[in-house]
């Protein structure tokens, strides 16, 4: 859990992800679409990926725990979560107030 929160706190966005989920790279590219260069930590990847993952799933309530998504140093959530907020123009305006958008 201490990584987890390390991770999230050092960047205005982190999204945890795995190589191989589809739902990560849907995010990743919405992000990306937007102005936002996120930094991603793949847990597949990663020698302490998989208590990430459980810690993960812990925050989140649900497995499989990625895509999470941490704004400001906050979960976000997933990516229901992410497109809810995109679809209602709220995820701008959150991403700018975190510094991970300046347009």
């Amino acid at each position: 859990m201490d990584r987890v929160t390390k991770l999230a706190g050092q960047r205005a966005m982190v999204i945890f992800s795995m190589s191989s989920c589809c739902m990560c790279h849907t995010v990743m590219r919405l992000f990306r679409e937007l102005g936002v260069n996120p930094t991603v930590v793949e847990l597949d990847e990663d020698p302490s990926g998989k208590e990430m993952e459980k810690a993960l799933a812990r925050l989140l309530g649900r497995n499989p725990a990625v895509p999470a998504v941490f704004i400001g140093g906050r979960l976000v959530g997933s990516t229901d979560k992410i497109m809810s907020l995109h679809l209602s123009g709220n995820l701008v305006p959150l991403l700018r107030n975190a510094g991970a958008l300046w347009v």
